[in-house]
């Protein structure tokens, strides 16, 4: 028997009559025999290389042949606008075999919600956060809700992995899994990554999986560096190239994308803007702009990057350079859809940093190079987070207990210290212990009671905007700091749009607007990249030698060229430049954590400024010590502590010697110089 055949008969006949498709993928094929045993599995492909369909159609199998009542899968997703795009394919591949598919998330209306609860769908399309939501809610009845799951599928698993909403997601799925009258199956969707085996192991810590297909970097794509040299010159170009095509253009900021879509609108462009602080309904029209339109420009930051059906789509433009390869790769697959079309990029830089970046990151992707998902270290600031919500959730618990569950879904890190951080939050009165059972403390009331515990939820930290309202229709969310100032008329771009400032309810934190003819401020507070040693390596060999011949560079980026190898060293090597007012640069090429520890080092030496992925800028004549460092031997300093902790969510439930290990190990790198110093 194939393993078509070995399909439910049902799903068969609608793969082939309803679908209408002749045949299924290699991968789709590969996945049915692993999925429909119940395996654990990470189902690889590259961008749009059918990775749903290869999960869900014997997901979809398996619960026809076992008869699943509802609600048996979960398909969690990184962001809504990937979930909105997935419940109209999903439900019709359900449909087709009588079964039905719901959307739980934050814009979802609480009476849908409710019609939910009461009529619970096959397979739920939802976040980790509204997991976590559900789970500690009075409104769910969680035996009843998760007691018939049997599968969790995870969409664009590499995204989770790569930051601490991976643990937390993976911890929501081993609370699930007590309720589960059935061993929970996990499968995860990823495109390309270099270490398949490592992520699929930390995906399922307790069981034995399979990787299913391949996802090799491929280098057949049209690939372009322009250096425009600001973001306005970057709209002329856009309005004037590839008019009448559906351009879809990345910026790493949304307050970027907000001036762009202003720019562009400006110049007569039709133009839709998409990004995390803009309202439900305006992201929903950029993704129906995706679907619909023909000749637009569609301005987005990473809200669009993941695995959105972007149907027809020309061309892919990318403002300055994202900070990794598998970023480039992803962006550049939304392209090259069509039969006899290319995948292509034109990445259009703004700063001499900026076409910096974008030569090393090409110079890696036509290496055919992708960097591994490794999920960040030291996780104790989620196993705190874990450790309240799990009681939120439970109301009391024996201490051994919570303990255990903890250990289960954190095995990697020790039990002495997962033991010695609940003592520390009992300490605190974060958590609270009577005759060996633990409750809820007065501290985590006081800190995240607001709101249902809304806080809590989420495992990043969410910043403090303001609500955006013109009449009746909520526009999105600024940032307070647009605010500040004495203007008597304030004016800020928002949806792509300017907007008149009329009045500010501080107390229910809403901002009201009125249309602008022009202007305006974009402003989000966000935090820096970081750029790792091979892309930084890559970067000084791009100068050395130009960029592979699979990048063009327009006349205008092939003088950018020319003029930073002036500057900057065409080498590997460590090199000391002279700058003005006595101040030196120690180019390194180590890449962001390895010159914070070097940095670190060398201020007992000298007085360092600043330093970036690149190099350290510093004053001073003494000869610098470039012995390799380890960064477990790094203490970071009170003022290192202070600015680095604030990117961590939860830090002030741990103890000090545990916040230091989490700083020290996901801001500091051991650093090993290339060569000596010239």
């Amino acid at each position: 028997m194939s393993a078509f055949e070995s399909l439910h008969p049902s799903l068969q006949y609608h793969i082939v009559n309803s679908l209408g498709w002749s045949t299924l993928r290699p991968t789709q094929l590969e996945a049915i025999e692993p999925i429909q045993r119940g395996e654990h599995c990470l189902l690889l492909a590259p961008t749009a290389g059918g990775k749903t369909e290869a999960a869900i159609i014997p997901v979809l199998s398996r619960m026809l042949l076992e008869s699943w009542p509802a609600t048996s899968v979960l398909y969690v997703c990184p962001i809504k606008a990937l979930l909105n795009n997935l419940e109209e394919r999903l439900s019709r591949y359900a449909g087709l075999v009588g079964r039905r598919v719901g959307v739980w998330h934050g814009d979802v209306s609480q009476s849908r919600k409710q019609k939910a609860l009461k009529d619970a769908p096959d397979i739920l399309l939802t976040t980790p956060e509204s997991l976590e939501g559900m789970l500690i809610s009075t409104k769910v009845m969680r035996k009843a809700w998760f007691g018939q799951l049997r599968t969790v599928i995870v969409d664009e698993l590499h995204a989770f992995a790569a930051d601490d909403r991976g643990w937390h997601l993976r911890s929501v799925v081993s609370r699930l899994e007590r309720y589960a009258e059935q061993p929970v199956q996990r499968i995860g969707l990823s495109a390309t990554v270099s270490n398949p085996d490592q992520l699929l192991h930390w995906f399922t810590p307790h069981a034995e999986g399979r990787v299913v297909g391949t996802a090799s970097v491929s280098t057949d794509a049209d690939v372009t560096i322009d250096h425009v040299g600001s973001l306005q010159n970057a709209g002329l170009v856009i309005s004037r190239l590839h008019r009448g095509e559906k351009r879809l253009v990345f910026c790493d900021s949304r307050s970027s994308a907000e001036k762009l879509a202003s720019d562009l609108r400006a110049r007569e462009v039709r133009t839709f803007v998409s990004h995390a602080s803009l309202s439900a309904s305006e992201r929903k029209q950029a993704e129906t702009a995706f679907a619909e339109e023909k000749s637009c420009v569609i301005v987005a930051t990473s809200t669009l990057e993941l695995g959105i059906d972007v149907g027809d789509l020309d061309r892919v433009i990318q403002i300055d350079a994202p900070a990794t390869v598998s970023s480039f790769l992803q962006r550049m697959g939304r392209t090259g859809r069509r039969v006899g079309a290319r995948r292509n990029c034109l990445l259009l830089t703004t700063t001499d940093d900026a076409f910096l970046l974008a030569l090393g990151i090409t110079a890696k992707w036509s290496q055919a190079w992708v960097e591994a998902t490794v999920p960040p270290t030291e996780p104790w600031h989620i196993v705190a987070q874990q450790a309240l919500v799990t009681m939120l959730e439970n109301a009391e618990l024996p201490a051994h207990d919570l303990l255990s569950a903890l250990q289960r879904a954190f095995p990697e890190l020790a039990a002495e210290d997962v033991a010695a951080l609940l003592r520390h939050l009992i300490q605190t009165e974060f958590l609270i212990e009577t005759n060996s059972v633990v409750a809820v403390g007065p501290a985590t009331e006081r800190e995240f009671g607001r709101g249902h515990y809304m806080d809590l939820l989420a495992s990043f930290t969410g910043a403090n905007l303001l609500t955006a309202r013109h009449g009746s229709a909520e526009i999105g969310y600024i940032d307070p700091s647009v605010l500040v100032g004495d203007d008597a008329e304030r004016r800020l771009i928002l949806a792509g749009r300017s907007w008149r400032v009329t009045a500010i309810e501080w107390p229910r934190k809403t901002v009201w607007l009125e249309p602008a003819t022009e202007g305006g401020t974009a402003r989000w507070l966000g935090g820096a990249r970081s750029l790792g040693r091979e892309v930084s390596q890559a970067i000084a060999l791009a100068c050395a030698n130009g960029p592979p011949e699979v990048v063009e560079l327009s006349k205008r980026a092939k003088t950018k060229v020319e003029e930073l190898r002036t500057w900057v060293p065409a080498s590997d090597r460590l090199t000391i430049s002279a700058g003005a007012a006595g101040k030196r640069r120690l180019w390194t090429f180590a890449g962001t954590r390895q010159n914070r520890s070097l940095a670190h080092a060398l201020a007992a030496q000298v007085h360092v400024s600043k330093f970036d992925a690149l190099g350290i800028d510093f004053a001073g004549d003494a000869e610098l010590d470039l012995s390799p460092i380890d960064a477990d031997s790094i203490t970071p300093t009170s003022a290192e502590m202070e600015s680095l902790a604030k990117t961590l969510k939860f830090a002030d439930c741990l103890p000090n010697d545990l916040l230091v290990r989490v700083v020290r190990s996901r801001n500091f790198e051991t650093y090993q110089p290339a060569r000596t110093a010239r």
